[in-house]
């Protein structure tokens, strides 16, 4: 087991790689009640196809496969995982991405019973048709009720307009039709692909002894016989890698109270991996902070012209293959709210030279975030790099950004934003 202590934090942290090829991050707080763990394969809804393990031929698979997945790991013949979670005292939880599937608990007492639980439960698949069957209608209520949702509309419509060739722009949990598609035997190929222990990682963090802990899970894994490590092979390829087949706009009508509107931008892809993808991660959301923090001039002039008001949010999405971010609010001045964000994307030069003076002071608010979030066994979790960032964890995202200068932020906007690579959707009301 390896250890790295971050001095200045007074925080270690203790990694491990079993036999079987699973990764165990550990995260110890001192003088904290609670453990939260977090158990992740790297799977998710755009991985669609892929050479299922021991074959040798791509195949696809209905969309939604991941998702239906989650939902089906808890399910076992005789039991639910959830009930016994419930039973230990402590709450649980899955969620799905566009390129992970992650179970999750979190717990103030019966710590190794509940890490058995969770490990056991995602590592014993149990599918049959009726159980398939019933779980497909479930997930078809789960579906036309986000389709119901105004604000997921705004969303995946962006998203549709951002990659209209490619996975990204179908809902993760799928469609009506493409769940009913879904069979045991296609969720057992999937499982077995892409649910092996050399494609997962746990993350701890909270109470807890580290080498009890280690031994806990090594000796749970010990238990079970797995099938030989064999990497996932899928197909992520971008339809179209230089972003030229962004939609511009589009727009859909619903009946809701009040106009909603988005601009997005698509990130093209770069060069970087690891840390340096971090640190331009890190760059970019500094960026977006010095454009549109509600503490900034853009921000107040918008709220004060009613341009936009508190349901304004932007963020900057980063995952396996790809990254993006949106700007979105709900607004009775749609177009003038996308010209206004446009303009400003475009201006981004003069925008950060405007803030030169202050630069120092606004990473320093986003450093105190990030420090405030290290109090959070949740957050400390949730930011784990895992393969995408190196294993970054939250300490080195607050080391890393604050190497960020002035001048990083002028390259990651020559980068980042490209105007055909911008795009606008717009929720209009029925009455209008």
């Amino acid at each position: 087991m390896d250890k790295k202590v971050y001095s200045e934090f007074e925080q270690p942290v203790y990694q491990a790689q079993l036999a079987n090829g699973l990764a165990v991050h550990m995260i110890p707080m001192r003088n904290f009640h609670k453990t939260y763990a977090m158990f992740t394969t790297n799977f998710g809804s755009i991985d669609n196809q892929f050479i299922p393990y021991g074959g040798k031929d791509y195949i696809r698979v209905p969309d939604g496969v991941a998702h239906f997945l989650e939902h089906k790991m808890f399910e076992k013949e005789d039991h639910d995982a959830f009930d016994l979670f419930g039973q230990l005292g402590a709450d649980s939880n899955a969620f799905t991405s566009f390129t992970q599937t992650s179970y999750l608990f979190s717990t103030t007492s019966h710590l190794h019973e509940n890490l058995d639980v969770l490990l056991d439960f995602v590592q014993d698949p149990y599918f049959t048709a009726q159980t398939v069957a019933k779980e497909q209608g479930i997930i078809g209520q789960e579906i036309q009720m986000y389709d119901d949702d105004a604000g997921w509309r705004l969303y995946l419509g962006m998203l549709g307009n951002l990659y209209p060739h490619d996975p990204m722009h179908i809902d993760i949990a799928g469609t009506v039709d493409s769940i009913s598609q879904i069979t045991a035997d296609i969720l057992m190929k999937t499982y077995r692909t892409f649910y092996q222990p050399s494609n997962m990682n746990l993350v701890i963090t909270g109470k807890m002894d580290p080498q009890e802990t280690l031994n806990w899970v090594t000796i749970n894994q010990q238990r079970r016989q797995f099938d030989s490590a064999q990497k996932p092979e899928r197909k992520n390829d971008l339809y179209d890698p230089s972003g030229h087949d962004v939609i511009p706009f589009r727009s859909l009508t619903m009946d809701v109270a009040r106009p909603k509107v988005m601009v997005g931008i698509r990130g093209l892809p770069v060069s970087y991996t690891g840390r340096e993808l971090l640190h331009y991660k890190l760059a970019i959301d500094l960026l977006l902070d010095v454009l549109f923090d509600d503490t900034s001039d853009n921000y107040l002039r918008l709220y004060n012209t009613e341009v936009l008001d508190d349901s304004f949010s932007y963020n900057l999405e980063m995952q396996r293959d790809f990254y993006f971010a949106y700007f979105s609010s709900d607004t009775e001045q749609m177009e003038r709210f996308a010209d206004e964000v446009i303009a400003i994307l475009e201006s981004a030069d003069q925008q950060i030279e405007a803030v030169r003076t202050r630069f120092v002071g606004i990473k320093n608010a986003e450093i105190g975030r990030l420090i405030g979030l290290l109090d959070s066994p949740e957050a400390q979790a949730n930011h784990f790099g895992g393969q995408l960032f190196d294993n970054a964890t939250l300490m080195d995202e607050i080391t890393e950004l604050r190497t960020i200068s002035i001048e990083d932020l002028y390259q990651v906007a020559h980068q980042f934003i490209k105007s055909e690579g911008i795009s606008v959707f717009q929720i209009v009301p029925e009455h209008r």
